[in-house]
């Protein structure tokens, strides 16, 4: 017998926001622009509000609030708590506190808020829906301090309606008139709300599902360059679960992260300091480490067993060669990190460099498989 569909439990004032700013948006924007179309000011209005909320969720309540991946004064606090609550995704205490619950039960079915073992749609917003599990606020004693961060808390509603869906009417009044403002309220109020909100539910759902995990594939979470695109480098999440602390998302220097460059700007402006960053060694060493693990798991795998196709069986033997090798750069790597010897760039990138072969190793054999088959 099927359980009792939790009506008791349901949310109904978060879940009327969402679903009412979602069919608003997707249904009164395109009546707007066919009526008024659409010129630059309400184009640039919109990108200005979003890259102030994105940001406020990405380096305030993520990346400073609830992982502390840097100290900051209080002008970038007061800012990101302000447009952080424009973006109506909670105060940062209760946002701090699902996600630090998140990252410490990731996966986990019971405990971890929006789990993907639950589903897409739980993970991406249907947790929201529902209050039917207690908020554990004692794991955000140290932001409980915070008088900003409590003022927040208390008002970010009023915060977040007055910044959010009353500042770009009256800014759109002040250009244009009333045509002006009706826009400025659905395209850079309601539409960027919405746009703003399901960037950060795909983190959750979208980039715990799709997407690459070159540092721990122990976790679901993913690395998705399309998702950093849309979340100011939030993409990187296989990254991000394996080192949570530390400011970047992106770590590589060419990988988009916007809100890491933000940051970094921030401290050489004197605004924030104390910038946490993960050694090169221990991301290496992560790097080794998981390619190691696929590639024995590769070869228990094939039991010993030598493959009938000759393709299939020289990239077999290579993979033996190319793991042996791997293993041995792993040992050499954990040994001087536990020794705290200092390792140079070019030995690290030899390093790196093994386990990107084992790797495209990996990928050749899958790619012969059908044809050993």
């Amino acid at each position: 017998m099927s359980k009792r569909f939790p009506v008791d439990q349901i949310n109904w004032f978060t879940s009327s926001f969402l679903i009412v700013t979602f069919f608003v948006a997707v249904i009164g924007v395109p009546i707007y622009v066919y009526h008024y179309g659409i010129d630059f000011f309400q184009i640039a209005l919109f990108l200005c509000f979003f890259i102030a909320t994105g940001l406020s969720i990405t380096l305030g309540y993520h990346r400073l609030f609830t992982h502390k991946s840097f100290q900051a004064g209080r002008t970038v606090k007061l800012a990101t708590l302000i447009f952080g609550a424009a973006a109506f995704e909670d105060s940062a205490l209760d946002w701090s506190s699902d996600h630090r619950q998140h990252h410490k039960f990731v996966d986990d079915r019971e405990d971890d808020p929006y789990s993907i073992s639950r589903g897409f749609f739980w993970a991406h917003m249907g947790w929201i829906f529902f209050k039917l599990y207690p908020r554990p606020l004692a794991n955000v004693a140290d932001l409980k301090k915070d008088p900003l961060v409590m003022w927040q808390h208390r008002y970010h509603q009023v915060i977040g309606v007055l910044v959010s869906l009353v500042l770009p009417p009256v800014i759109g009044y002040l250009y244009g008139g009333g045509s002006a403002a009706l826009g400025a309220f659905l395209i850079a109020g309601v539409a960027r709300v919405v746009f703003v909100q399901h960037c950060t539910f795909f983190i959750n759902s979208l980039c715990h599902t799709i997407g690459s995990r070159p540092y721990d594939s122990s976790t679901s979470a993913r690395d998705s360059w399309i998702m950093a695109l849309f979340t100011f480098g939030e993409g990187y999440h296989n990254y991000h679960h394996s080192f949570q602390h530390d400011y970047r998302n992106g770590v590589k220097a060419w990988q988009w992260d916007p809100t890491k460059w933000t940051i970094w700007l921030l401290e050489r402006l004197g605004l924030v300091s104390d910038l946490r960053r993960v050694p090169e060694e221990k991301i290496v060493l992560s790097e080794l480490r998981e390619m190691k693990n696929r590639a024995e798991a590769h070869i228990a795998a094939q039991g010993g067993e030598v493959h009938s196709c000759a393709n299939c069986k020289a990239a077999y033997e290579t993979l033996l060669e190319l793991s042996e090798t791997l293993a041995d750069s792993y040992r050499e790597l954990e040994e001087a990190i536990t020794e705290r010897i200092e390792i140079s760039k070019q030995t690290l990138q030899r390093w790196r460099q093994s386990a990107q072969e084992v790797g495209s190793q990996l990928v050749l054999l899958h790619s012969l498989q059908p044809a050993s088959a």
